[in-house]
């Protein structure tokens, strides 16, 4: 898979890049885990959504933030890991003008940060936010929720307890405009460690999902 550097608000940043022979194909970007405990973009998860979103005919990067891998720069407690997206997705954009729709995808942490980003960038058509840490981090910026879309995660998750992901879905589920789909994995833990029983079915849930919203009109 081609290796790309592109230029992030703190210095280069590395990343991982797959298209599509169609021109018009759609964009995303794959957000990883906390750089502080050990999240790369070769996370399991963020690698696995990577492949989905290539397999249903989407032009993907995911990337390492600031100060993981080859990225230059220092965590930042997640603002400058905001700017770091954005400029992954600027990249993206730049080498994808016609893309017929942009959806940015991320697990725990990376999940926190693409709801941010869809905050900023209105040409964001849809999301996947994979066991979004609610106990941890103020989701209460998505008011409103700009675009609709997708919020799994394991009834088993430590990390990021079911209640607080079942708390902010209900929040969001009272906004106009957009539907936002939940789904729970059985016994999955946080990081969907049973190939068969959890990392599948999420995966499968995912690309469902993806693939049926690009199927309709509406945000």
């Amino acid at each position: 898979m081609p290796e790309v550097i592109f230029a992030g608000p703190d210095g280069r940043l590395e990343g991982r890049y797959h298209s599509q022979k169609e021109r018009d194909a759609p964009i995303a970007i794959i957000l990883h885990p906390h750089p502080a405990y050990g999240g790369t973009m070769n996370n399991k998860v963020v690698y696995n959504l990577h492949y989905a979103f290539h397999n249903l005919g989407f032009n993907v990067l995911r990337f390492n933030f600031r100060g993981v891998g080859r990225s230059q720069g220092e965590y930042d407690q997640g603002i400058g890991e905001l700017s770091d997206a954005a400029s992954a997705l600027d990249y993206l954009q730049a080498m994808n003008q016609n893309a017929k729709a942009c959806w940015v995808a991320g697990f725990s942490f990376g999940a926190w940060i693409g709801m941010q980003l869809l905050m900023r960038r209105p040409e964001i058509t849809g999301f996947i936010s994979v066991a979004p840490p609610a106990n941890m981090y103020d989701f209460t910026f998505l008011a409103p929720c700009p675009s609709s879309g997708l919020i799994i995660n394991g009834t088993n998750d430590k990390v990021a307890p079911p209640k607080d992901t079942r708390t902010l879905v209900g929040k969001l589920h009272e906004q106009k405009g957009i539907t936002i789909t939940h789904t729970e994995v059985e016994g999955a833990d946080h990081f969907f460690k049973d190939e068969e029983a959890h990392m599948k079915p999420m995966i499968d849930t995912v690309s469902g999902y993806v693939a049926r919203r690009m199927t309709e009109t509406t945000r």
